[in-house]
């Protein structure tokens, strides 16, 4: 009797539990509002990093300013190969012998008839050079600085001042154009005027303060997809090949008006200028100019040799146009269109030549005619006639290694100049320590 209640209490623990059976309708429902969820998550984690990815990789991974790289230029040496097959040796006197196949194949010289020079031939040659220069004009712009000031009755205005340029560069990001600087010195407003007549507004990149050059920018967003289609960028030439007698184009606004273009020839090319730390071949041309003309000269295939600048004229060539050699420009060119100053240090110098040294006895290198007033030079104590042969260790030879040297160095940077300094017992080294900095 009691067993019997024993089990009957603990018969529970004999019961089968039966399984729930599965809703696969259900299962489907949820396995498909999980997959739906994790392709909506996927869809925005997407679209978010494509949002943010651009802001991420400027902060991790900012992107460098665009470099220009322009050539520097020498002067071409072709040598002849000699290719010629060896032919045989004939008495003195005695034509060579022609093979059957020669005497075969020999044509005739063709004879060309002497034709005189017509008018027609002239204006043809005329229309050619000009279409050359109309072509280059798509690369000259014109630069407008416009001045706030104010009158004797305190009245406010406006004065404008005009030059031209030349697209240089197009880095990507910018249009780099190659103008003077006195037409935008201390002016509160720049604009660039493309050859389509449409302006849009620049702003000083860097300036040259020796020669006056100066590099504008312009942002290429601010420039219409039409406007870039009409405009170009100029090919600098080589201008150490340029020799007396070539044909000569001038562009921009030799004659004060904007995208004039004249004709004629390179008169003199072995003329220079002593400016501060650099020296400048000056080409002389019989293209009659204004007095405040600017633009460039370009050869019969359209490329820049040299950079109309009327401020370097000698006396009596104030009417004809004279240009920079724009091969022995490239250098600054470069260097301002990647936001570099140009180092200043405050001499003018002449080369030491053989001739000079073994006729006045005097030592090799670069003869310093003047030092600036208030320059890193004067400040250094370098003196007139002292003769720089080494500058920070580097052999100094003429006047180019000179400058080859300065433009390789940094504002700020001192730097040991070792000159040749005239006594009363000859020549002797001395040392001087200078600071190089910028000219304003």
């Amino acid at each position: 009797m009691q067993e019997n209640k024993e089990r009957d209490r603990f018969s529970f623990i004999n019961e089968k539990i039966k399984e729930k059976p599965i809703n696969k309708r259900r299962l489907l429902i949820y396995a498909g509002y999980v997959a739906g969820m994790a392709v909506m998550f996927g869809l925005l984690a997407s679209l978010v990093f494509a949002w943010f990815e651009p802001q991420f990789a400027d902060i991790l991974h900012p992107a460098g300013e665009p470099v220009v790289t322009i050539p520097k230029d020498d002067i071409e040496v072709t040598e002849q190969e000699d290719t010629e097959e060896p032919t045989e040796a004939v008495e003195p006197g005695e034509p060579p012998a022609e093979t059957e196949e020669q005497e075969d194949t020999k044509e005739p010289p063709s004879v060309v008839e002497p034709r005189e020079f017509t008018v027609a031939d002239f204006q043809k040659l005329q229309n050619e050079l000009y279409a050359v220069g109309r072509e280059a004009n798509k690369f000259v712009v014109t630069v407008t600085g416009v001045k706030s000031d104010t009158d004797w009755f305190n009245n406010a205005y406006e004065s404008r001042g005009q030059a031209s340029g030349i697209i240089v560069a197009d880095n990507g990001q910018e249009l780099l154009i190659l103008t003077e600087r006195k037409v935008i010195s201390d002016v509160q407003e720049v604009y660039v005027t493309f050859i389509n007549e449409v302006s849009v507004a620049a702003s000083m990149k860097k300036y040259d303060g020796n020669t006056g050059i100066a590099i504008l920018s312009v942002p290429r967003e601010s420039v219409d997809e039409e406007t870039m289609k009409a405009i170009a960028v100029a090919t600098l030439g080589n201008s150490l090949l340029t020799t007396q007698g070539m044909i000569a184009i001038a562009v921009g606004s030799p004659l004060g008006t904007n995208y004039s273009i004249l004709t004629g020839n390179i008169t003199s090319t072995n003329n220079s200028i002593s400016t501060v730390d650099n020296n400048y071949t000056v080409f002389t041309t019989d293209i009659v100019g204004s007095e405040g003309g600017s633009g460039a000269i370009i050869n019969v295939e359209g490329e820049v040799i040299g950079l109309v600048m009327q401020d370097y004229s000698s006396a009596g060539d104030e009417s004809t146009l004279t240009a920079l050699s724009i091969s022995e420009l490239k250098r600054m060119i470069e260097m301002l269109s990647n936001n570099q100053d140009i180092p200043y240090i405050g001499l003018e110098l002449i080369t030491v030549t053989n001739d000079i040294a073994n006729e006045y006895d005097i030592p090799k290198g670069a003869y310093i005619r003047e030092v600036r007033m208030d320059s890193p030079a004067m400040a250094a104590g370098l003196q007139s006639g002292d003769v720089i042969t080494s500058v920070d260790g580097e052999i100094i030879y003429n006047v180019d290694s000179f400058e080859n040297k300065l433009l390789t160095l940094t504002p700020g940077e001192t730097v040991n100049i070792v000159v040749e300094r005239q006594s009363a017992d000859g020549y002797k080294e001395i040392t001087c320590t200078a600071e190089i900095r910028v000219l304003q």
